[in-house]
C-alpha cells in the first residue's frame, strides 16, 4: 500500500490586513494511504481549508514538504488524477451536467465514449433526469450532486471534498455515503472535511482533529471504542428509570461503565423505555468539545 497524501512539517504563514503574521497552519505532519478515508475535522478556524489549499495547489507552504500521489506539492502532474469539490462549488450555470461533466472526463484522459461515462455517473448521482438542464436553475442538493459526480467522473485516484454532504436531504446523504464507501473499497481515496461530526465517523477509517492550525489528534473509530470503559445509552419512555437523565422530552440517557450495561438495558426494558442509540462515550464530538473548549479559535480556516 502506497502513500497518497504525505505531509512533514507543512507549514503556512501569511501577514494581515495590519501586517502581522497569522500562522495559519503549524508544522502539519500526516500521512494518508491509498485506499483510506481520512476525515479532517476542526472548528472555523482551525486551518481545514489552508491545509485544502496547500494541496489542490491553490496556495504554497511557507515551509516544510508535501507529496501528492508520490509528486510534490507544486508539480500540477501530482493532481492529474485529482477529483476535487469546494465546501461552495463554483460551476457554470449556463452549462448543463453533461457538459459539465464532459469537459472533466476529457481532462482526465477518459478514452472512448464520454458522454456514457458522464451520463453513468449522473445516473449513479440520481440527477441523469437533468442531464440536460442548465444548473442555473438546479436546487443546492442538485448543483451539490452534480459537482460530486464531475470529482468522481473518470475514476480519479484521489478525492478531497471539502464538505461533501452539505445541502443534501437525508435520503441524499444515504446515498453519497454510500457511493463513497463504494469507491473506497474499489481503491480510491478520501480525504474530507465535514462539521457533521457522525458523518466522520460513518465514513472515514481515520480522522484528524486540527485546531489553531495544529493537528491535535489522529485517531479512528476503534481507538475511540478501547480508549473508554464507559458506554453511553439513550432511550425514550414516559417512566423515570433509576440513574437516567432527562434530555428532551421524553428522552432520557445515561452514562456507566461497560458491566452494568446489560443490567440497565432491563431495567429500561421493564419500564417499556424504547432503546434510541448505544455507544461509547468517548465519541469524536465529545474529542472535538475538548480540544476546542481548551483554547481559542485559530487564526484562519
Amino acid at each position: 500500500m502506497t502513500a497518497v497524501i504525505q505531509l512533514e512539517k507543512l507549514s503556512k504563514t501569511y501577514l494581515n490586513r495590519w501586517r502581522k503574521p497569522v500562522h495559519a497552519l503549524r508544522s502539519l505532519d500526516l500521512t494518508v494511504m491509498q485506499g483510506e478515508a481520512f476525515g479532517f475535522v476542526g472548528a472555523n478556524g482551525a486551518g481545514k481549508s489552508t491545509t485544502i489549499k496547500l494541496l489542490t495547489g491553490a496556495m504554497k507552504p511557507s515551509s516544510g514538504t508535501g507529496l501528492l500521489m508520490g509528486r510534490p506539492l507544486d508539480d500540477h502532474k501530482s493532481r492529474a488524477s485529482l477529483g476535487y469539490v469546494p465546501e461552495n462549488p463554483s460551476l457554470y450555470d449556463y452549462l448543463t451536467p453533461l457538459e459539465v461533466l464532459g469537459i472533466s472526463a476529457r481532462m482526465r484522459g477518459v478514452q472512448g465514449d464520454v458522454k456514457a461515462e458522464s451520463m453513468r455517473w449522473l445516473e449513479r448521482f440520481g440527477i441523469v433526469h437533468v442531464a440536460k438542464k442548465l444548473i442555473r436553475d438546479f436546487s443546492k442538493g442538485m448543483a451539490q450532486r452534480t459537482a460530486l459526480a464531475q470529482a468522481m467522473v473518470g475514476n480519479p485516484g484521489l478525492l478531497i471534498l471539502d464538505e461533501p454532504l452539505s445541502g443534501l436531504d437525508p435520503l441524499g446523504r444515504r446515498e453519497v455515503v454510500d457511493i463513497l464507501a463504494e469507491y473506497r473499497n474499489n481503491g480510491g481515496t478520501i480525504f474530507f472535511t465535514s462539521h457533521v461530526l457522525h458523518d466522520v465517523e460513518r465514513i472515514a477509517d481515520r480522522f484528524g482533529l486540527i485546531h489553531q492550525g495544529e493537528m491535535r489528534m489522529v485517531r479512528s473509530p476503534a481507538d475511540l471504542a478501547r480508549e473508554d470503559s464507559r458506554v453511553q445509552i439513550r432511550s425514550m419512555g414516559s417512566t423515570a428509570v433509576a440513574g437516567m437523565k432527562r434530555d428532551v422530552g421524553e428522552r432520557w440517557a445515561i452514562e456507566l461503565p461497560h458491566d452494568q450495561v446489560w443490567a440497565q438495558l432491563e431495567r429500561l426494558r421493564d419500564a417499556g423505555h424504547q432503546i434510541v442509540e448505544v455507544r461509547a462515550s468517548l465519541s469524536l464530538e465529545h474529542l472535538f468539545m475538548q480540544t476546542v473548549q481548551s483554547g481559542s479559535v485559530g487564526d484562519t480556516d
